[in-house]
């Protein structure tokens, strides 16, 4: 019983790691290329014209 207690601490404990690190990730890193990010998603008003731009 205290094997499968500390198996299942651990896993929580790896757990909750990988998911603070992703999500300090997406928070902390910024886009290649912003401007075209910036330039793509102002233009897409409608779906017709989102499929224009994307090609």
């Amino acid at each position: 019983m205290k094997y499968e207690t500390l198996m299942l601490s651990t896993l929580f404990a790896a757990c909750l790691l990988v998911c603070t690190s992703v999500l300090g990730s997406m928070l902390v890193t910024q886009p290649a290329n912003a401007h075209a990010v910036a330039t793509t998603s102002s233009a897409c008003t409608t779906i017709s014209s989102c499929a224009a731009v994307r090609g």
